[in-house]
């Protein structure tokens, strides 16, 4: 490890640590004595996702982030839930002990994450993952969420007035 300071290639470790997935190193230049941190993470092997092409990309945590972050963009939830989410779809993958992970399983993985975590950001996820080709498509999506969920996840509003719900309970019920 070169010193950031001076440049120099060898350091001595003062303090180690476990952080989060990885290890927190406190370190010292044997030449000009300036104190620096690392950080050391464990690389997994290789994931790669089948697109719906057929193509195959390296699996990137950052992607699975921004498609869950612009599904939460603007919705009442704690500070640190959707980096935690990430990064538990990851560890679920690397469990699979696949190389190989069809990117229609990750994008199911998260629909079932969103939906236990917030509706409304599990809808705007769906609406481009299941790429909805019209609105009553999503009517069907809200209808079938209003009607699995009695309790309402992160102190959520729900997504029709009581009264509406029991409007939409009865159309189901005659349809049937």
């Amino acid at each position: 490890m070169n010193c950031p300071y001076c440049g120099y290639h060898d350091s001595k470790v003062i303090d180690s640590r476990d952080v989060n997935e990885g290890i927190r190193r406190r370190r010292q230049c044997l030449q000009c004595h300036s104190r620096f941190t690392t950080y050391e993470r464990l690389q997994p092997a290789g994931l790669f996702v089948i697109k719906k092409d057929r193509r195959r990309e390296e699996f990137s945590q950052e992607k699975l982030l921004t498609g869950i972050r612009k599904a939460c963009e603007k919705r009442p939830l704690p500070s640190g839930t959707v980096d935690r989410l990430a990064d538990e779809i990851e560890a679920e993958l690397y469990q699979m002990g696949k190389t190989e992970i069809p990117s229609t399983v990750i994008g199911d993985m998260v629909m079932v994450k969103l939906k236990n975590l917030d509706h409304i950001a599990y809808l705007r996820f769906a609406s481009v993952y299941r790429e909805f080709a019209d609105i009553t498509t999503l009517k069907e999506e809200i209808d079938s969420l209003a009607m699995t969920t009695a309790v309402h996840p992160a102190d959520q509003l729900p997504l029709l007035p009581p009264e509406e719900m029991v409007a939409v309970k009865g159309q189901r019920r005659r349809r049937r």
